[in-house]
């Protein structure tokens, strides 16, 4: 049984939306994990009173008294309150008494406990975001999403790495191909670091590179070179693309249901914009920290949470974090 820690108190709405979202998983996916709901228990208990029969067995209730806000200093937050949610989640995981954890609340804050507590695999330099982007195929990660805004050529080899292992073991991809976010698809195009990176990266063992990409490129899920399943870039700028990609949904959806009003109910309009809402693929997962760790949008909604939890015990039953671990010990080599 696959142990999974919740940070009840972290999304803008907790513990509500994270508890609604607990038990839409303990309904609708299989029974192969236990959820442990980690925060102010008579919070929890209270919210849990309006989901009627809860299947109490697969759920654990972990008292947290404290919370990290999203407003405050993320080191400052892990060390001045080591009983909140995120510190006590992550804990059990130090300890051996949980498998993942997944939390909506302070993104600094996770990354920083994360680090702190569970540390990173040796050979890695940094931890960084995989966020999954709907394209016209297939979902691309796009690695790094927002943990490293300033990274050097060798730290953007490094994400390639952790970015194929995801693609192979949770998406699927038996030989991802990774490509390098740049302004253009010739070899002297980019800023030095990107440079370096196109060089170091048409070198390197173990990764079916396709070249630089551009950002057209990823909604198509395709570059120059083929097929896409990872997108390298540095925090700033995956952050940023991520940010426009989805207000650029949200006003596609708000022009079409003011031109045609009725649209939006359709069947198939219904099935587009699942395809393309974020909620369906869960979190973030915070890869190359030795465990398992998914950050999600503060602003998730329920279904959301529940794909988390998805995501989150394919990622302990495909041994993600132990093939890591082994892809770093190998020098970085995908096998």
């Amino acid at each position: 049984m696959i142990r999974i820690a919740l940070d009840a108190m972290g999304g803008d709405n907790a513990p509500r939306v994270e508890i609604e979202g607990a038990v839409q998983a303990l309904r609708e996916l299989p029974p192969t994990f236990r959820i442990q709901l980690v925060g102010r228990t008579a919070d929890i208990e209270a919210a849990l009173k309006s989901h009627g029969e809860v299947d109490r067995a697969r759920l654990d209730l972990v008292e947290a008294p404290e919370v990290v806000g999203m407003g405050e200093k993320p080191l400052a937050a892990i060390k001045s309150k080591p009983r909140s949610s995120i510190g006590i989640g992550l804990g059990l995981q130090k300890k051996g008494q949980s498998d993942a954890f997944i939390s909506a609340g302070n993104t600094g804050a996770v990354m920083a406990a994360a680090t702190l507590l569970l540390r990173v695999h040796e050979g890695v330099a940094r931890a960084a975001i995989g966020t999954p982007f709907p394209t016209a195929g297939q979902p691309v990660l796009v690695i790094d999403g927002g943990a490293n805004v300033d990274c050097d050529a060798r730290e953007l080899v490094g994400f390639a790495h952790l970015g194929s292992v995801y693609a192979r073991d949770v998406m699927g991809r038996a030989t991802p191909g990774v490509g390098l976010l740049n302004v253009g698809e010739e070899d002297e195009k980019g800023n030095a670091v990107v440079k370096e990176a196109h060089q170091l990266l048409k070198q390197t063992p173990g990764i079916r590179y396709v070249g630089n990409v551009e950002g057209r490129d990823i909604l198509a899920g395709r570059g120059k070179g083929g097929e896409i399943d990872v997108v390298v870039c540095d925090g700033f700028v995956g952050n940023a693309i991520l940010k426009f990609y989805e207000s650029a949904g949200r006003m596609f959806a708000g022009m079409l249901q003011q031109a045609l009003p009725d649209v939006l109910g359709r069947p198939e309009v219904k099935r587009l914009f699942k395809f393309l809402d974020y909620s369906e693929y869960g979190g973030a997962p915070l890869l190359g920290v030795k465990g398992v760790a998914i950050i999600c949008h503060g602003a998730s909604p329920a279904r959301a949470i529940m794909h988390a939890v998805r995501v989150a015990a394919q990622m302990v039953e495909s041994h993600l974090d132990q093939d890591i671990g082994a892809e770093f010990a190998e020098g970085g080599t995908v096998r």
